[in-house]
């Protein structure tokens, strides 16, 4: 019988999910997702997280929840870093032991370290000391970590070719699923912000698919280079040091140089502090570098935030755009 290891479906599932279960599967073992979120996950990880926690930490407390009686083990790595240039905010440093400290009665956690900034070997290290806490050779570990690799660059093809994540793991999963076409003549808006809040369609509030039912083109920061990105997040005076804050900034700075660029939209987390710096460094950027010509939106959420309002308010920004460039005709 094979060992079934949980995965929560919130946080790094929206970036790195291919890589670690192609490197389990070749293992041998059997990778077991929460279910997408709910209303229910995100009350009882709101419940048990600590409350000055942003959403996204209260959403991971459900989703471990909703997996601990499930499996043999969940998969908690300690992000550090993927790079020598930026590093995972502190409370992805802390979440072993958030978790720990806040859920009861939890299977075990394999909580090994990824600090990829300090090796020239990536996500190797990790990979081999994962295989070895499990009990499987070295040799076995070289070749689920050369899969899973294998699996996050095709992953990382389809984002650049215009697939949301979660499209892109429906078709690495086999699934016809094609990206949504960029319509000629309709509004080109950059949705921006950090991948697992922007792609939880519940607490994100479907944003995306809002804004494409509305005839709205959606350009994403996964549709960039992440080595333009970082490059592009250069501009700063002083570097800007987390990971995720970095590529949302590249992002910006990308999508102001395209000349077709209607609008941008920031999605961010209430009680997030790098979010909340980000978002104001977007705002005057933006202001700055446009002279104010490229409309710009900061949808903030957190739990009690309600579908009316946010409706309201991307179907006033649509409208805007639309008579902005009927204006200028």
């Amino acid at each position: 019988m094979s060992l079934h290891i949980g995965f929560p479906t919130a946080l790094i599932y929206y970036s790195h999910f291919p890589f670690w279960q192609a490197y389990f599967n070749r293992l041998g073992v059997e990778v077991v997702t929460s279910s997408p979120t709910t209303k229910a996950i995100l009350d009882d990880g709101a419940r048990e997280a600590v409350a000055d926690a942003c959403i996204p930490i209260k959403l991971y407390h459900g989703h471990v929840l909703a997996l601990k009686d499930k499996v043999d083990a969940i998969f908690i790595p300690r992000m550090v870093s993927l790079n020598r240039r930026t590093t995972f905010c502190p409370k992805f440093l802390g979440l072993p032991d958030m978790i720990r400290a806040t859920l009861a009665k939890l299977p075990p956690i394999i909580d090994l370290q990824v600090d990829a900034g300090r090796n020239f070997w990536g996500l190797w290290p990790t990979c081999r000391g994962v295989a070895e806490l499990l009990g499987f050779s070295r040799r076995l570990a070289w070749n689920a970590y050369r899969e899973g690799s294998h699996y996050q660059q095709a992953f990382q093809g389809l984002l650049l070719k215009g697939y949301l994540p979660l499209e892109a793991l429906a078709k690495l999963r086999g699934e016809p699923i094609e990206p949504a076409p960029l319509r000629p003549g309709s509004l080109n808006l950059a949705v921006l912000g950090y991948p697992y809040q922007v792609y939880d369609g519940y607490i994100s509030l479907n944003i995306i698919a809002k804004l494409r039912k509305m005839g709205v083109n959606i350009l994403t920061l996964e549709m960039v280079p992440q080595a333009r990105l970082y490059r592009l997040s250069r501009r700063l005076p002083r570097r800007l040091f987390w990971h995720f804050s970095s590529l949302v900034v590249g992002a910006t700075y990308h999508y102001l140089q395209q000349d077709d660029l209607d609008g941008i939209i920031h999605i961010t987390a209430f009680g997030c502090g790098p979010d909340a710096m980000v978002d104001k460094i977007m705002e005057l950027d933006i202001r700055n570098y446009k002279q104010g010509r490229i409309p710009f939106m900061s949808i903030c959420i957190d739990e009690q935030t309600g579908d009316a309002g946010v409706n309201t308010r991307l179907e006033a920004f649509v409208d805007m755009l639309l008579q902005r460039r009927a204006a200028t005709r």
